[in-house]
């Protein structure tokens, strides 16, 4: 059984590494702003995201509506906000939320 001053360590530790590893990007990337490996990850990056969170949606899609319901809901309302208001943000938030209600609705 660990005792109280060995948990505290552990929070300690893991709070470091948790604030390292969310630093460390930003401090790594400083006075790097124009280099073409940024500007091509930049262009790149949000249709690679896109693909893998597409991916991972239709996984498990069988032909039960409860599963391909929410899929193509999701999917669709993530591309239509995505063409209405061109924000990434706006249209991933938008179209999780669609996939989670309609999940929820057809369970």
């Amino acid at each position: 059984m660990l005792t109280n001053s060995q948990i505290a360590i552990a929070v300690v530790v893991v709070a470091v590494i948790t604030f390292a590893c969310r630093i460390a990007p930003f401090a790594l990337m400083r006075g790097r702003e124009r280099s073409p490996l940024i500007a091509f990850l930049a262009r790149t990056m949000p249709l690679g995201v896109m693909i893998v969170l597409v991916a991972y949606t239709l996984d498990d899609v069988t032909t039960a509506p409860a599963t391909w319901v929410p899929a193509l809901a999701g999917i669709a309302s993530t591309a239509g906000l995505h063409l209405w208001r061109r924000s990434i943000g706006l249209s991933l938030v938008g179209g999780t939320a669609v996939y989670v209600v309609a999940s929820l609705l057809l369970a």
